[in-house]
């Protein structure tokens, strides 16, 4: 299950402009994509939709008995949601393509780390086996110092004349 709250930190990502760093087209689809796609948009628009009906038909009909400014069946409404629907196509269009260019923007950023990894990774390497053949060099002359070690505690073992 994903943290709460992951979608929303993409702009924390290091990979990714943020801030001064965007246009205003790139700003405001930002804005557009975290409204229109959130849960209270989509309960004010239900809550305008009911509002618009009650409005209409209960109070200005029924209890004012005033002439409604859109009565049933909503003709007006309807006009406005067909061009709802049309700015929310083109909405969803400019939210997708800005999704898109911070995809771009993160994947960019994550081959570039991928490689200075593999840069470090060969240095690491190289290092690694710098140490090694340091090691048994080591371990040679230290091989060699215990045998000639071994020899002079070997070797004669006659007391030295007194001085």
């Amino acid at each position: 299950m994903a943290p709460p709250g992951w979608k929303s930190l993409w702009h924390k990502h290091p990979g990714v402009r943020s801030g001064n760093e965007l246009t205003i087209g790139e700003r405001a689809a930002d804005r557009m994509r975290n409204v229109m796609g959130s849960w209270p948009f989509v309960f004010s628009f239900f809550a305008v939709m009911i509002a618009w009906a009650v409005i209409n038909t209960l109070i200005l009909q029924h209890v004012l008995h005033h002439k409604a400014f859109d009565p049933y069946p909503y003709i007006l409404l309807n006009l406005f949601l067909s061009m709802l629907a049309g700015v929310q196509a083109a909405a969803l269009l400019i939210a997708a393509k800005r999704a898109d260019a911070i995809s771009s923007e993160v994947a960019l950023h994550t081959e570039k780390n991928t490689d200075d990894i593999k840069l470090l990774i060969q240095e690491n390497t190289t290092l690694t086996e710098q140490v090694k053949r340091n090691t048994d060099l080591l371990d040679e002359i230290h091989r060699h110092v215990a045998s000639i070690s071994d020899k002079l505690d070997a070797g004669p073992s006659h007391p030295k004349p007194a001085g």
